[in-house]
């Protein structure tokens, strides 16, 4: 499954071979995708071959092949042409992330909230983020409370000193805003998403890791988008 930027990278690519029949250039892939930094366009592509869509020809430069496609696309992404903006995840429409009443024990009734799972997030190294509606959890709602929900699962280990391990399910109440010291989903240049806690220093952002073996990362404030904060924990043994 590929990333939205993946996709938007991939079939940037495609129209302008069909076109043209020469591969754009890495300054004209980060300026469709909007990116601040080649870098991205690198890790993008490295991804895109990993996954087996293009390939790198060798000693030429500016030489990729379009291997494959992806079977299904994101809805309205190729017929009209609209750019996702990173990472956004969303509730689900339908009964997805609001609440419903379902029977407990009988006679008694219990108000539980589904929580859309989109995929992954990183708490260790940021990886490209992931939207990617996988299935729903029950959870109580009396845990979590209101608003908008979604829940994402954990790869790494850089907040495992907040308790948060590697393979837990997170529970993230949608949200643009956080106060210092919250740990949020943050979106890194449009482009990376990560799980971290959130510090205000002055006119910067720093994302703290709760472990030793992970250094704070500073950003303007212009980089840092929040997406969501964390409300509640699942783990499983």
């Amino acid at each position: 499954m590929l990333t939205r930027k993946q996709y938007e990278l991939l079939m940037f690519i495609h129209e302008r071979l069909k076109e043209t029949g020469v591969p754009p250039s890495f300054d004209e892939m980060k300026d469709a995708l909007d990116l601040r930094s080649k870098s991205g366009i690198h890790r993008l592509i490295t991804a895109l071959e990993e996954r087996g869509f293009i390939r790198r020809l060798p000693n030429r430069a500016r030489a990729l092949e379009v291997v494959r496609l992806p079977e299904s696309v994101a809805p309205g992404l190729a017929s009209t042409g609209r750019t996702a903006k990173g990472f956004a995840p969303s509730v689900i429409e339908g009964s997805l992330g609001k609440p419903r009443t379902v029977p407990a024990g009988g006679e008694e009734r219990a108000e539980v909230i589904s929580i859309p799972v989109m995929g992954r997030i990183a708490a260790g190294t940021p990886i490209s983020a992931i939207q990617n509606y996988t299935h729903a959890i029950p959870v109580p709602m009396d845990l979590i409370g209101g608003g908008e929900h979604f829940a994402l699962e954990v790869r790494g280990d850089s907040m495992i000193e907040a308790g948060i391990l590697d393979g837990d399910t997170v529970v993230i109440r949608r949200s643009d805003h956080a106060d210092s010291g919250d740990i949020v989903v943050a979106l890194v240049d449009e482009e990376e998403a990560t799980l971290k806690r959130l510090r205000k220093r002055g006119a910067s952002i720093a994302l703290e890791a709760a472990n030793p073996a992970y250094e704070t990362r500073i950003f303007g404030p212009d980089r840092v988008k929040v997406q969501g904060r964390l409300v509640g924990l699942i783990r499983r043994y």
